[in-house]
């Protein structure tokens, strides 16, 4: 064949290549999907090959603190945890899920409305984070989340505050049963939700520690033990699923403080004749020995327990609590008219560094299945003067006339009220630690 012919013959069947290439392609590609469709794993490269040997440990070697798996660290790096502690009281025209005379665990001294207040627009304001927003409470998702748990508020009156708000707002889902009362004031307390199988109590502790209360007859100050737990509660641990802590303002009061069973100061003795110690470095010494006791006796059980410490609530009295002291305001602080700072602030940094170190202790001693995390309301609570019950700690204080002289109480919270959104905060943390749990597994 002459080379002109070969040349020639050559160029058909390129010609000839280049018409036939598509519909090879087109032909190729219906079978390249189909075998895609039935076997997705053959075009990816060994799992053998590419994964660390690290991954291939199962799930449930994953302490609470323990790394999470990596597909589980994956996704959480694109979570953005909420800042509850940051944001503004805005208006709002729903209100309260529940009022004041349909619940029937209300301390009386904070039913505000049965006790005639009559200015009703300290309740219809909701707190907005800065950066995401807190969803209204859902009774009916929190005794699911909660089913066949004992929840245990301890603490001072604040813990009983925060219960009492819990309750009637889980009431409008459904009805507890009170099965245990004890104590003067039934400071000890428990209720049974017989739809879900959940305890919920409250311990009367106002120092976490073991601590002994002055009394009308005996020395005009406290005594505490500052590094031994109070078995009052603490007894109960064993039982506890969930415990919420409360304490701050009985550190204030008149005390003298034993460590090692010797006096080591006092807040506030004059006569004593006991080194005088401010009550910051005290109240450090009993959330730290309360949070190391529980991660003791509870830590290296395998056992699930979650701790929350409900940081200071500051009070708004003007003037001397103790002489005609009042909270008059009916609005909230706007956001910057009121800053964070002297004991408040002090306060609720000494609680966020103890969680913050007990943390610390639980992941040194490896001990899984307990959380700690703080609520930190001392903001939000800062924004409030507005929500307290003032003199409507009484029933109807101005029946008479305005009188000279009335107590108010600028410390506690009316129900319904502010004290509400603790614990709509409270479910939040309680669905993300449900999420978490969820992601694990």
């Amino acid at each position: 064949m002459k080379m002109g012919s070969i040349n020639s013959f050559k160029d058909q069947l390129l010609s000839l290549a280049k018409k036939l290439l598509p519909y090879v392609i087109y032909s190729l590609l219906p079978i390249a999907l189909l075998r895609l469709y039935f076997n997705p794993l053959a075009f990816l490269p060994s799992a053998e090959t590419e994964l660390p040997h690290s991954s291939l440990i199962t799930v449930a070697s994953y302490s609470s603190y323990s790394s999470p798996p990596p597909s589980a660290e994956k996704e959480r790096t694109f979570e953005t945890p909420c800042d509850y502690f940051s944001g503004k009281w805005i208006p709002d025209k729903i209100g309260p899920l529940y009022n004041g005379t349909t619940c029937g665990t209300i301390k009386e001294g904070q039913n505000c409305i049965s006790h005639g207040r009559l200015d009703m627009g300290y309740l219809y304001w909701r707190w907005k984070p800065s950066e995401c927003n807190l969803p209204r409470f859902e009774p009916e998702t929190f005794i699911q989340l909660l089913q066949n748990k004992h929840l245990a508020f301890v603490g001072d009156s604040m813990a009983r505050n925060q219960l009492e708000s819990l309750l009637c707002m889980l009431a409008t889902a459904s009805t507890p049963n009170l099965i245990y009362r004890n104590g003067e004031d039934n400071k000890f307390r428990r209720w049974h939700f017989p739809s879900h199988n959940i305890s919920v109590s409250v311990y009367w502790s106002p120092f976490l520690v073991e601590g002994i209360e002055k009394s009308n007859t005996g020395p005009n100050h406290n005594e505490l033990y500052l590094d031994q737990i109070d078995e009052k509660w603490a007894k109960d641990l064993d039982r506890m699923d969930l415990i919420v802590l409360s304490t701050g303002h009985w550190f204030l009061h008149p005390a003298v403080y034993f460590e090692g069973g010797s006096v080591f100061g006092c807040h506030y003795c004059p006569g004593l004749n006991h080194t005088e110690i401010g009550f910051y470095d005290v109240l450090r010494k009993a959330l730290r020995t309360t949070l190391n006791s529980i991660i003791e006796r509870r830590g290296g059980k395998g056992s699930g327990l979650d701790v929350i410490v409900t940081t200071f609530s500051p009070a708004h009295f003007e003037g001397e609590w103790d002489k005609a002291g009042a909270c008059p305001k009916t609005k909230p602080y706007r956001n910057g008219e009121k800053e964070l700072e002297g004991m408040d602030a002090e306060m609720r940094e000494i609680e966020i560094e103890q969680v913050e170190a007990a943390k610390k202790n639980a992941i040194a001693k490896r001990f899984g299945g307990l959380r700690l995390e703080a609520l930190d309301v001392t903001k939000l609570a800062l924004l409030r003067p507005d929500g307290h019950p003032g003199p409507y700690m009484h029933p109807f204080p101005f029946a008479n006339g305005v009188q000279e002289r009335v107590q108010n109480d600028c410390v506690h919270w009316c129900l319904p009220g502010p004290i509400d959104t603790w614990n709509e905060i409270f479910l939040e943390k309680i669905k993300k630690w449900k999420g978490q749990l969820m992601s694990e597994e």
